[in-house]
């Protein structure tokens, strides 16, 4: 074989190995070389991760994601691009599996179904799985649910709160949750199931709110707010999980740049205003998660 033969040959052979070295590639190594975190987020999951009125990607999920790059342009001593892409939840695993994207927060819950596809970082927020019911509703108890049509967005948390709730509930699946509130509004189900807090942020933004009702008084389930990524990326996670409890114990600390991030979306004037119990819910998950790890320096916050 001529010198010559040969190159075009080894050329291909590379090519061929290249998919092989980018997948083993870690999320570091990944950001470090091209200088952009790629994250996804919900566009519809108001006040975590929504579309707003400028079309941009925006919520307390994504201020998570703004927390998380400036570690990491610390931590590389380089400036990082945040690449933000919206999905849909049933995209969200599929996406971070197949890398696609680097991270996902938004609104994911942990289950240990879909801890053996990803990994998941602390909790830095709390919610409930609870139904949008029109006003007058008598549904509520797990008996009330029985034969009731119950709109939920397929693969989440929700749909597997209500199924172990009452199994005889007619679960009606959506797309999205436009789609599942429109449905409410027209009749077609009985109740349409969410977070607490995304459902709250819905109501809070209409015209007519007494229109509408959130039952029952306790959620069906109560269930952290945490960040997906790829698995066996632990420098990565270290650095997520850093930028989020460096957020949460300044926020505890009173802080005066992450109280105001948090009182963006949760305070008395933010985007949506949390009753008592559902605040406590959410701080108290946070001190559990900072109580239970090395104070980050104070210098550092």
């Amino acid at each position: 074989m001529s010198q010559k033969s040969a190159i075009p040959i080894l050329s291909l052979m590379f090519a061929m190995l290249m998919p092989n070295v980018v997948a083993a590639e870690t999320v570091m190594q990944k950001v470090a070389r091209t200088g952009v975190l790629t994250a996804g987020t919900s566009r519809d999951a108001l006040p975590f991760a929504y579309v707003d009125s400028q079309e941009k990607l925006n919520g307390y999920s994504v201020d998570m994601l703004i927390l998380i790059k400036e570690q990491l342009e610390k931590n590389l001593q380089k400036k990082i691009k945040l690449q933000l892409v919206g999905l849909s939840p049933s995209e969200r695993i599929p996406k971070i599996v197949n890398r696609q994207v680097d991270i996902v927060c938004d609104a994911s819950s942990f289950t240990w179904e879909r801890d053996k596809k990803v990994d998941f970082s602390v909790s830095y927020g709390a919610t409930g799985t609870q139904l949008l019911v029109n006003k007058g509703s008598n549904l509520g108890s797990a008996e009330s649910l029985i034969d009731k049509r119950i709109g939920v967005l397929s693969g989440t948390t929700n749909e597997q709160a209500i199924a172990r709730v009452q199994p005889k509930a007619k679960l009606v699946y959506f797309k999205t949750r436009a789609e599942g509130y429109t449905a409410l509004q027209k009749g077609t189900i009985d109740g349409f199931s969410s977070d607490s807090i995304i459902l709250e942020g819905w109501l809070q933004q209409q015209k007519n709110p007494d229109a509408f009702a959130i039952v029952p008084d306790r959620p069906y389930s109560q269930e952290g707010i945490a960040c997906m990524v790829p698995e066996n990326n632990s420098k990565f996670l270290d650095t997520v999980n850093y930028s989020l409890v460096k957020f949460m114990q300044g926020f505890v600390n009173g802080d005066g740049r992450y109280v105001a991030i948090f009182d963006r979306w949760f305070g008395s004037q933010g985007t949506v205003v949390l009753n008592r119990d559902l605040r406590d819910l959410v701080v108290e998950t946070m001190k559990l998660v900072i109580e239970f790890r090395e104070e980050i320096p104070k210098n550092d916050l």
